[in-house]
């Protein structure tokens, strides 16, 4: 029997990006992706992991996933699992086109779960995990990322994924397509990041509409360039490939992810404490 891997390989030729090679990685490996954690993917030089998260949201995801096919390449996508609910069929094609899946949390809370209780951020990952494999209809073991929106993993949460042999992602390089900017704008900031880097996890949403429509000229664009695509999948997915080797951060490494958190809950409380204000003012 022919797998959707192989048939996608063999409509592939040197006019096309192409997908250069999988790597699967062992339920152990630490969290990943220099912008918030110390270790990321040991990739070589002009080696790029692309993953999209947010969908699906069928007016620009099917978008990308066409621009990916067209290109025979395979992403990772991280689903919000009530998108993932409203839109199984889009989940399915996904997984058909060969694309690797993870779990983003069941709603994306903006405050992000380290401003939910323990309880309730521990929902949010396990109601995202059952919503995204029932709408996938592929066996647990083969959806084995998560990603932490606004990447504020929590002690909690991380031990429990851990524990049940999920690998978090970060990211090494994003196109910050979640402020206003057109397709050409993206594109050319995109690109400036990945040349300065030269490698790396790139972090992309497909709920864009800027996006889903820089996507395609961003593909011919590497290509032009010499990039290639590695393709990452759960070494408990029986992919036929070797395991993914990691390295540590640069000495003088910090966490941007961690400090903009910290920023972020520090406005929240502030906000917090203006609204108990008021409620008390209007009450006295």
């Amino acid at each position: 029997m022919i797998t959707c891997h192989e048939a996608v390989a063999a409509s592939c030729g040197p006019t096309h990006l192409g997908t250069e090679r999988t790597i699967v990685l062992d339920p152990a490996t630490p969290p990943l992706g220099f912008k918030t954690y110390p270790h990321t993917l040991d990739l070589r030089d002009h080696e790029l992991v692309l993953t999209f998260d947010d969908g699906p949201f069928p007016p620009t995801t099917s978008k990308i996933l066409d621009a990916l096919k067209a290109e025979c390449v395979q992403a990772t996508f991280f689903l919000i699992g009530q998108n993932a609910k409203a839109n199984p069929a889009f989940v399915r094609r996904e997984v058909a086109e060969g694309h690797s899946l993870g779990h983003h949390s069941m709603t994306h809370p903006l405050i992000t779960l380290r401003a939910l209780s323990e309880a309730a951020a521990l929902d949010e990952v396990t109601l995202g995990i059952a919503a995204d494999e029932h709408a996938a209809g592929t066996p647990k073991a083969n959806i084995g990322f998560f990603r932490y929106p606004g990447f504020a993993d929590t002690p909690a949460t991380l031990a429990w994924l851990r524990q049940h042999h999920y690998v978090v992602f970060g990211a090494d390089l994003w196109a910050s397509d979640w402020l206003p900017m057109s397709a050409d704008q993206e594109l050319t900031l995109l690109l400036k990041r990945i040349e300065a880097a030269g490698k790396g996890i790139v972090l992309l949403h497909d709920i864009k509409a800027q996006t889903a429509a820089m996507v395609p000229a961003l593909l011919r664009e590497l290509r032009q360039r010499g990039y290639k695509i590695v393709h990452i999948e759960p070494a408990s997915a029986h992919i036929n490939a070797p395991i993914a080797d990691i390295i540590d951060a640069p000495e003088g490494w910090h966490s941007q992810t961690e400090e903009a958190m910290r920023m972020m809950m520090l406005k929240l409380k502030g906000r917090d404490k203006k609204s108990n204000a008021s409620a008390g003012e209007k009450t006295n």
